[in-house]
């Protein structure tokens, strides 16, 4: 494969977004909405640090099967409609998937270095 890249990425602090995918066991988490039932078994939680702020869990999507069996999802918006706290009414169980998404982003000791030349 032929690849070329120029320039040193840089990431922002202004706006920074982090996407967090976390594999859930089957039938360990059941999502009702308006009369449809989703067996989730993934999650993505997407955490934000705009302005330099802490960072904080703004959206989950949920992935899995409805009770016919095909794939469905879900989006979740975890913050307030005034967007500076979190949404009230949310179930435990969507803000367990938050923490533990959080907990796999820092606690599970990925070191990376580069390969080198």
């Amino acid at each position: 494969m032929e690849l070329s890249a120029t320039g040193n990425p840089v990431v922002t602090h202004a706006d920074s977004q982090v996407r967090v995918g976390i594999d859930i066991e089957v039938g360990t988490l059941l999502l009702a909405k308006d009369d449809t039932d989703l067996a989730v078994h993934q999650a993505v939680v997407e955490f934000a640090a705009p302005e330099q702020l802490p960072w904080t869990a703004q959206e989950v999507r949920f992935a899995g099967k409805g009770p016919d069996g095909k794939s469905a999802g879900l989006t979740v918006d975890l913050l307030n409609d005034a967007w500076d706290g979190p949404r009230d009414g949310l179930p435990d169980a969507i803000w367990t998937v938050v923490a533990l998404a959080a907990t796999a982003a820092g606690d599970v000791g990925i070191r990376y270095a580069p390969p080198t030349s």
